[in-house]
């Protein structure tokens, strides 16, 4: 099986959803999304492929996030996209495809049923 890891390895939860992939035998490609970030339009695919409005992979604790007063935009989904494309480290982690699907991965249990 393929997986594909947005991944923060300072973060337990993406070491966690990691080790998973790793335990269940896939075959991993693990992207280091603070020094390669996904461009906008990757954000939208990652997305739309969860369900998800952008505002719920947004990480409100960031300092980025107030100083670009990101509160204001929350239903915004192109300014959230665009913000988190230009400041990585506001996407929460780790997001994780297989061809079962694309899921956040929080808590790490969760990538089990992309296996």
């Amino acid at each position: 099986m393929k997986a594909t890891i947005w991944h923060n390895n300072r973060c337990s939860n993406s070491r966690g959803a990691l080790a998973l992939l790793q335990e269940a035998g896939a075959d991993v490609e693990v992207i280091d999304y603070l020094a390669t970030p996904p461009d906008p339009a990757t954000l939208r695919r990652l997305l739309d492929e969860m369900g998800l409005p952008a505002r719920d992979l947004l990480r409100r604790k960031e300092a980025a996030y107030a100083e670009l007063g990101l509160d204001r935009h929350l239903d915004d989904d192109a300014a959230l996209v665009q913000a988190m494309a230009a400041h990585p480290a506001l996407i929460n982690r780790p997001i994780v495809r297989t061809a079962k699907g694309t899921a956040l991965c929080r808590p790490p249990e969760t990538v089990r049923t992309l296996l």
